[in-house]
């Protein structure tokens, strides 16, 4: 066996190396599968749920989170494992697995995830949160008082919302959306057989039913639950199943079983035929409801003949049955975390503001003199969002164009938007309605800003917009001046606070032509693909990449001083692994830290020696995009939306911008190199594809690059 065989796992013999005896970068045993990566990222997000070191809410926030990332992995990509395995897709990944061999991996890596996630619910989480006085308890501990004051909550709001579906010969087995959670009921009546019914859980009501204690309960018979401040709670399908006798008069309650389905909902939409993307794009949010189902979660208390009858009417194979030790989908924590209980949660932070922004110079004159980097959230949106409102109300303000791709609700960038349109300014704005499970938000702002006269566009033919834009064109005494702002993270302030993401506030004349030209090319039939700063993709890109990188292996050949440091959300793009294998082959230091997906193997001798990856997952999800080249000396930085991804570099509109300061380049670096030494929430990714918790030195204390970005907030403004 060689050298990759015996450090990159076994499987069958094949020859790892070229006819030149050379490593063969191209060898399906130097990539890990993408997949199983992703669930390797999301085991890390579960063990943050596991750290008792985590204030406790913010562990079931974690445990939320890990939930509802499986949703989203099951809805895209299984689906689409799915679809290959029904297709007969040839293709495969750099790794060589087909579609069949990927599911039966995933189901094997899931299934311990999984059960880890119900012991640290049931086992350490909820204990520890009763001892706090929030309680979750099932509708068999409740007191007399308190069961009696949900049946009449129950009689009087809930059972009105209820219909149920029978399931006979007389009535077709009804259609269950995608994610809902639903009772299998099982009634009887005298003298008859066995009736199935199915009953979906009221989305509009709260998950976890808040109820006073016993004592109290007398207090809120004349007030229902509406005004209950209690932390004591009951999941809503319970109290449901408690009370179907209200809903099955004269009929036997057999059995209750709560389950969920998972749909496929990585439908895509055929844009070359679309008249109407607008319409289109309505009509494949509908259809993620209807599409094919490719999971069904059951508690683990159902009667084998439910879960055949729901596997056989859902179309499903056993090993896409997932049976779960309540409750099923364990997103609805989240509600937990809007409890008034700050002792048990992330200690709260006052976001920084520069200082040259902080006084009554007015922003155009600031970053007329300086550019200015934001770091987010130790930084807040507000300037972002202030400097769009001046722009807005400045009366030499002629112009703005933007990007959106997701701006969440209640949006002060799209009122901004507006505003400046009533004020008699020229805007455009391209809402990328293809953002993934954002698209009914976005038809709603794109709409709205429509009526409003802006100029909207709809993306790209074939592509996602994804780069992060802002372009103001202003009047000044000596000309027209453009201002531009460009970011690693979208333009809503909700995500800006728990996303570590970069914006640079700039008026260099060579970027703000550039983004001048990317729009021209985005809004109209402008083929220009060469850029003077920008790195655009899809069309040049990933060659620029590719050509930075082996511009560091001359420079590590001549000089020694090779260095490449990345830090991204994904590294999945075969080219650019091989690139960088090869710079490690040549001896250049490649410090990578990937938070989510790396299909990298580092520490392979003769290919990726020279190579680390680590990930952090902490308080903050590590969202931002830093490409550092060390370039002999004359440093080159790039951030940026793009992370090193066949979709991103080849599907999506993209932009890499550099950081030309020379301050703001040092503070780049510091940023990147603090987040590298990472020992507190750092993992490191071994040969064999493990991960393992980085560790101080010694007996060193843990660095925590997270909280040290705390304590030094503003540090990056290069002020003085």
């Amino acid at each position: 066996m060689d050298v990759i065989d015996a450090q990159a796992g076994s499987g069958p013999e094949v020859s790892a190396k070229t006819p030149e005896g050379a490593p063969d970068l191209n060898h399906r045993r130097l990539y890990l599968n993408r997949e199983l990566s992703w669930l390797d990222f999301n085991r890390r997000v579960l063990e943050e749920a596991e750290d008792p070191s985590n204030p406790l809410l913010e562990r079931v926030k974690f445990l939320s989170i890990f939930s509802s990332n499986l949703d989203e992995f099951f809805m895209i990509r299984v689906s689409g494992l799915r679809h290959q395995l029904e297709v007969g897709t040839l293709r495969r990944p750099p790794d060589g697995m087909t579609p069949a061999e990927q599911l039966v991996e995933v189901r094997a890596k899931l299934q311990p995830m999984r059960e880890t996630a119900e012991r640290c619910w049931h086992r350490d989480v909820q204990p520890a949160l009763a001892r706090e006085g929030i309680r979750i308890l099932a509708h068999g501990e409740l007191k007399n008082k308190q069961r009696k004051l949900l049946r009449r909550h129950f009689t009087s709001e809930i059972l009105p919302v209820l219909t149920p579906l029978a399931f006979d010969p007389s009535h077709p087995f009804p259609h269950i959306s995608n994610l809902s959670l639903n009772l299998a009921v099982v009634v009887s009546e005298p003298g008859g057989g066995p009736r199935f019914a199915r009953l979906k859980v009221p989305q509009v009501f709260p998950r976890l039913l808040p109820i006073p204690s016993e004592e109290r309960a007398d207090a809120y018979e004349r007030l229902g639950l509406k005004e209950v401040g209690s932390t004591t709670f009951v999941w809503l399908e319970e109290v449901i199943a408690a009370n179907l006798d209200l809903l099955f008069p004269g009929l036997e309650v057999a059995t209750v079983a709560p389950f969920r389905v998972t749909r496929d909902a990585d439908v895509e939409i055929e844009e070359d035929e679309a008249s109407d993307l607008l319409a289109a794009m309505k009509d494949v949010i509908g259809q993620r409801h209807f599409a094919s189902a490719v999971r069904l979660q059951v508690d683990d208390r159902i009667t084998p003949d439910i879960g055949e009858m729901l596997e056989r009417n859902l179309g499903l194979q056993p090993y896409q049955v997932y049976a779960c030790h309540g409750p099923i989908g364990r997103a609805s924590l989240m509600d937990l975390m809007r409890l008034d209980r700050p002792d048990l949660k992330d200690k709260p932070f006052i976001a920084g503001v520069p200082p040259t922004l902080a006084g009554d110079e007015d922003v155009f004159s600031v970053v007329r003199r300086r550019d200015l980097l934001l770091y987010h959230p130790y930084d807040s949106f507000q300037p972002v969002v202030d400097f769009l409102q001046s722009a807005a109300r400045d009366p030499d303000v002629l112009a703005i164009k933007q990007t959106l791709y997701r701006v969440g609700p209640n949006s002060p960038v799209v009122q901004a938007l507006m505003e400046a349109r009533e004020n008699g300014k020229q805007v455009a704005v391209l809402v990328e309605l293809k953002a993934r499970f954002d698209e009914e938000n976005n038809i709603v702002w794109a709409k709205a800003l429509e009526h409003a006269g802006v100029h909207v566009v709809y993306g790209v033919m074939g592509l996602k917009t994804h780069s992060k834009m802002l372009l103001v064109v202003r009047r000044e005494a000596d000309g027209i001046r453009r201002y531009v702002h460009l970011a690693t993270g979208n333009y809503n302030p909700v995500t800006a606070r728990v996303y570590t993401d970069f914006g640079l506030l700039t008026s260099d004349p060579d970027i703000a032509t550039d983004v001048s030209d990317l729009f021209n090319a985005l809004t109209g039939y402008s083929r220009k693909v060469q850029y003077s700063r920008l790195l655009v993709a899809p069309h040049g890109m990933r060659r620029a990449l590719l050509d930075r990188i082996e511009r560091e292996i001359e420079v590590q050949r001549a000089t020694g001083s090779g260095r490449l440091a990345f830090k991204m959300n994904a590294l999945v793009d075969k080219a650019c692994v091989r690139a960088l294998y090869r710079a490690s082959q040549a001896g250049v230091r490649v410090d990578l830290q990937v938070r989510g997906i790396c299909c990298l193997r580092p520490g392979i001798p003769g290919v990726s020696e020279n190579i680390t990856v680590t990930s952090v997952v902490g308080r903050f999800l590590e969202h931002s995009r830093i490409y550092l080249f060390g370039n002999g000396g004359e440093e080159e930085i790039l951030l940026g939306s793009a992370d090193l991804m066949p979709r991103n570099l080849d599907g999506r509109v993209e932009v890499l911008f550099p950081v030309i300061d020379p301050t703001l380049r040092k503070a780049v670096r510091q940023i990147l190199e603090v987040h590298l030494r990472d020992t507190a929430r750092a993992r490191r990714l071994l040969a064999d594809g493990t991960w393992e918790r980085v560790k101080p030195a010694g007996k060193g204390k843990p660095f925590d690059s997270q909280r040290w970005m705390l304590e030094h907030r503003g540090s990056w403004h290069g002020e003085g």
